[in-house]
C-alpha cells in the first residue's frame, strides 16, 4: 500500500518558511515584492545573513514558474549590493541549496546572501578535483543531450539564437543608456 502525499496546502500549512512569509510567525523583513521576501536568518554564517524566499511555496528550484524566476537574479544583485554597504562587507557569498543531496534544509525554495569579509572564518570553499579529458568530455555530451530535451533546441541553435537577441538588446541598452545619462544630467543641473 503507498502512503498518499500530502497536498499542497497541507504542506504550506506545515512550513515554518511559509508561516514566516504570511506573517504567523515573526521575522526582521528587509526586503519585499510581489514574488519575494527577504528576511534575516536566525541562525546567521554572518551579519547581514538573509534568506530570500518565495512567496508562493515551491520546494527546488525547477518547480518555480519562469516569470518568477527571472527576477530572482535582480533581486540578489540589490540584496547584494545593499549588503556590501550596510555592513561594509567585501563581498557576499550567494548559495540556493536545490534538494536535500545538495544541502537543503526546509523543503522550502530559498537564496541565501551572506555578507562576508576578508578572514571571516567562513568556510565556504568547493574542492578542486581532477578530471580527464575523455570523461570531462563524455560529461559534456551527456549534459548537452539532457539539456536540449530540456531547451527543446541544441546548444548551437540556442547560441545562435542567443547572439541575435543579444545584439539587439545592446542597441535597446545604448539608447537607455544615453536617455539615463541626458535624464542623470538634468536631475543634477536641476537638483531634482
Amino acid at each position: 500500500m503507498t502512503e498518499q502525499q500530502p497536498s499542497l496546502e497541507e504542506v504550506k500549512q506545515q512550513c515554518i518558511f511559509c508561516q514566516i512569509i504570511s506573517g504567523e510567525v515573526p521575522s526582521k523583513r528587509v526586503f519585499e515584492d510581489e514574488n519575494f521576501i527577504a528576511v534575516l536568518d536566525i541562525n546567521p554564517a554572518s551579519k547581514g545573513h538573509m534568506l530570500v524566499l518565495t512567496k508562493e511555496h515551491y520546494s527546488v528550484m525547477p518547480q518555480i514558474p519562469e516569470n518568477v524566476i527571472e527576477n530572482l537574479g535582480k533581486v540578489a544583485k540589490a540584496l547584494s549590493r545593499a549588503s556590501l554597504r550596510a555592513f561594509q562587507a567585501q563581498g557576499t557569498s550567494i548559495f540556493i541549496a536545490n534538494g536535500p543531496t545538495a544541502g537543503q534544509r526546509a523543503q522550502h525554495f530559498m537564496m541565501h546572501i551572506i555578507p562576508r569579509i576578508e578572514d571571516d572564518g567562513l568556510g565556504i570553499t568547493l574542492p578542486e578535483g581532477q578530471i580527464q579529458s575523455e570523461v570531462q568530455e563524455k560529461i559534456q555530451n551527456a549534459f548537452l543531450k539532457g539539456a536540449e530535451q530540456v531547451f527543446g533546441k541544441s546548444f548551437e541553435e540556442r547560441k545562435k539564437e542567443n547572439k541575435e537577441e543579444n545584439s539587439e538588446v545592446r542597441v535597446k541598452e545604448k539608447n537607455n543608456e544615453e536617455e539615463a545619462s541626458l535624464d542623470d544630467i538634468a536631475s543634477f543641473l536641476t537638483g531634482k
